[in-house]
């Protein structure tokens, strides 16, 4: 029996069985015909990372390899399947009243958090308030602007009321940076014992080297399929691929198709997934070298996408504009300069006072993934062709991350997820209030009238033009310019079962895996 937590002045006991109907949903991948697992039920997994995952609290990460972990860790209220489309969690579906203003959420019963205490609504309101207030800084808050009210009437039940329509606001709840924390362990605290109801627990971590994390027996979805699994981190994509081949790393995420390709052997294969997220430079407007529209059409002028996916991608990945969801997504032609125009690229030089070009400082990282450095390169190579000079700065990636949310760079290369939803993609970088707008530093009264059009129905039909609308003011403006979207390339070790190929090379479902 687990342990009881009091939330003000109630009190109840966690329900510490598995849910078996929770279990045969999950359809877990890698059972035998009696629905046991084949795997080691003592393994450990390793998973190898590139960088080190320094941000442990859910709704401060922003680096592919935090989200890695905490999505081992943590639960959001709702989940999405393999498509990325929101789907039960934590709580059902919510049922949304006639005026689309009153969102209900009932809980799971049973659910506890990795210390065997419960969680119940008052953890769900109190996490979605910290996220809320400005004090915590969450990247997440931009999901919810249009809030009015958390209210939790009984441990089971969340109601949150919004000021006006929100098309949006479910897809907002199904990721790590919404993922509910216990409202009676100090935030503080959760930077260095992460503490959360997903399917492991923290154990361990040896900073720039490892994570180690150990099954939660209870959690609600269904018993892990390793015992223990540890994060790895490997910097050296060749040092990978090697830990690879002798199985000291079981499974790795690769963007290069190379790589992936020298990392498949008779131990090892490798799927291929599509993804929602994409490459991009980003241009920070409110930078003085930037602030001139015309500087940065002359950047995505001069820019051969296609260039960047064959020199820094090796050909892995297709031109994107910015919306990459699929019911939504950008036309990747519809650009000032969809191809490569140097001398479209002089003009708006010109036109910007800067016919001679300028200097422009880039930064980009080492380690958050493998073609960062490639894609500064080569772009560094295209601008110098209309007298753009570039600078290039390659940082570690924790370097690189501190200086991104500071804002302090002209420039950066940068891989952002995507979402089923294009407002859960850009309001918190394109809108005044958003909680990235800073670092993006590109807003207008327009666009914010825009985003606040596109979440006011739910009708996909409807919302489509805005959206399009949307995507030509951002790249007429070139707010940032819009590369490619990658191919991802999971390679595993054979011994692995159970790995479920998702979009994004999303490993929300890591826990179904074993090794046999």
């Amino acid at each position: 029996m687990s342990t009881q937590r009091r939330h003000g002045h109630r009190t109840h006991a966690t329900v510490a069985t598995a849910l078996a109907a929770g279990l045969l949903a999950a359809g877990l991948a890698g059972c035998g015909t009696d629905g046991e697992q084949t795997g080691d039920a003592n393994g450990t997994l390793v998973f190898g990372i590139s960088a080190d995952p320094a941000q442990m609290v859910p709704w401060t990460a922003t680096s592919t390899q935090s989200i890695q972990v905490l999505s081992q860790i943590y639960s959001p209220l709702l989940n999405t399947d393999a498509e990325g489309v929101p789907e039960a969690g934590l709580a059902e579906l919510p049922e949304i009243s006639e005026d689309g203003k009153t969102y209900t959420f009932t809980l799971r019963e049973g659910v506890t958090f990795g210390d065997g205490s419960d969680l119940d609504s008052a953890d769900v309101k109190h996490t979605y308030e910290k996220i809320i207030d400005p004090a915590s800084s969450a990247s997440s808050a931009s999901y919810f602007a249009n809030v009015a009210g958390i209210e939790a009437p009984d441990p089971q039940t969340v109601v949150v009321t919004l000021k006006q329509p929100d098309a949006s606001f479910v897809s907002g709840l199904t990721g790590v940076n919404t993922a509910i924390v216990p409202s009676d362990v100090d935030a503080k605290s959760l930077e260095t014992k992460p503490v959360g109801s997903g399917p492991y627990q923290f154990k361990s971590r040896t900073p720039n080297e490892s994570i180690t994390l150990t099954r939660n027996a209870d959690y609600y979805a269904g018993e892990p399929g390793a015992a223990t699994v540890e994060f790895r981190v490997i910097p050296d994509e060749q040092s990978m691929v090697s830990s690879l081949k002798t199985g000291s790393v079981d499974v790795a995420i690769f963007d290069n198709p190379v790589t992936a390709k020298t990392a498949t052997s008779g131990q090892t294969e490798s799927m291929t997934v599509d993804s929602l997220s994409y490459h991009v430079l980003q241009l920070r407007a409110t930078s003085p070298t930037l602030s001139d529209p015309n500087a940065r059409l002359a950047i995505q002028c001069a820019i051969s996408r296609q260039d960047v996916i064959d020199s820094a991608a090796l050909g892995s990945g297709k031109p994107t504009g910015p919306i990459t969801s699929p019911e939504f997504r950008s036309d990747p032609e519809a650009q000032p300069c969809p191809e490569q125009d140097l001398d479209k690229a002089k003009d708006y030089l010109a036109k910007a006072g800067k016919p001679n070009g300028f200097t422009l400082n880039l930064m980009t990282s080492q380690g958050l993934y493998s073609t960062a450095v490639d894609e500064a390169q080569n772009i560094q190579a295209q601008l110098g062709k209309v007298g753009i000079e570039v600078n290039v700065e390659a940082l570690d990636s924790n370097a690189y991350v501190e200086r991104w949310l500071a804002a302090d760079f002209d420039a950066a290369i940068a891989m952002n997820g995507g979402s089923s939803d294009p407002n859960t993609m850009y309001s918190r970088y394109f809108t005044e209030a958003g909680s990235f707008n800073k670092v993006a530093g590109y807003s207008s009264p327009d666009l914010d009238k825009l985003f606040a059009d596109g979440i006011a129905t739910t009708d996909t039909a409807a919302r489509k033009p805005i959206y399009e609308e949307i995507s030509q003011h951002l790249v007429d403006q070139a707010a940032w310019v819009w590369l490619f979207t990658p191919e991802m390339y999971v390679v595993a070790n054979k011994a692995v079962e159970g790995l479920e190929e998702r979009a994004d090379a999303s490993i929300a479902t890591l826990w179904k895996a074993s090794v046999s």
